[in-house]
């Protein structure tokens, strides 16, 4: 493992420009559950399945059920960065690492220090009033009961995407400006199973680093597969060459 680390070292180091593309794996080391493993929120039982809860029509339809779920499941207040946000922010506050693409909700990257972060799916970190427009922080759901409501009477709604939503056209656009521009890619805590995910791996022609515990549908296509926790391997690369 020492090995794989110190080569992982060795790109960066060469590496003109390098982004992370990072999925729940990098978060479940903060205590977030992983929506997709075997002991994550997908298998947990409820009235409906979590897939029909997190889509934009069950919002509309059933509002205090959505938000019942969203509290308890989706909301981590306390979560604090691991080694794997720390040592991204470390290597881009070095220049040794552009952006960093996420597939995660939580606002972690933020706070560790990244500055260039590109979130597909939103964050739990803003909502918006439906009706006014109003930005409010996640304490504006966490403070109220039942369907949270701005001042002015409107449902807050959070800004995460949500099924059946598309995602921000923006981040989608600076994603592939930034994978395009890069020469290493790494990816970690993710099985590349879903797009667009899938799609910025395989479009990408550089040198492709995974960091995951379980196998992908890319490991054959990278450079460099590493079957470890992601902020071991990344806090020890960062060690290296920091």
């Amino acid at each position: 493992m020492s090995e794989q680390v110190k080569k992982l070292a060795d790109y960066l180091k060469s590496a003109r420009s390098a982004v992370f593309f990072g999925g729940a794996g990098v978060s479940t080391e903060s205590g977030i559950p992983d929506f997709r493993s075997t002991d994550g929120l997908y298998r947990q039982k409820w009235r409906y399945p979590p897939e029909t809860i997190i889509s934009h029509s069950f919002w509309q339809r059933c509002p205090e059920e959505f938000y019942r779920f969203y509290r308890e499941k989706l909301l981590y207040p306390d979560a604090r960065p691991n080694d794997a946000h720390i040592a991204l922010a470390r290597l881009e506050k070095a220049g040794m690492m552009d952006a960093v693409i996420t597939q995660n909700i939580d606002g972690l990257h933020q706070m560790a220090g990244s500055v260039n972060v590109i979130e597909l799916h939103g964050t739990v970190l803003e909502n918006r009033c439906t009706r006014c427009g109003r930005k409010t922080g996640p304490e504006a759901i966490l403070s109220q009961e039942g369907v949270p409501k701005c001042e002015c009477g409107g449902i807050i709604k959070p800004l995460v995407v949500l099924y059946e939503e598309s995602l921000p056209a923006d981040a989608l656009e600076k994603a592939a400006r930034a994978v395009d521009r890069a020469d290493l890619m790494i990816v970690g805590g993710t099985s590349l199973s879903v797009w667009p995910a899938a799609g910025f791996v395989q479009s990408f022609t550089g040198t492709l680093v995974i960091i995951n515990r379980s196998p992908t549908p890319q490991d054959q296509r990278a450079d460099l597969v590493i079957s470890d926790s992601v902020g071991s391997v990344l806090r020890r690369a960062a060690d290296l060459v920091l």
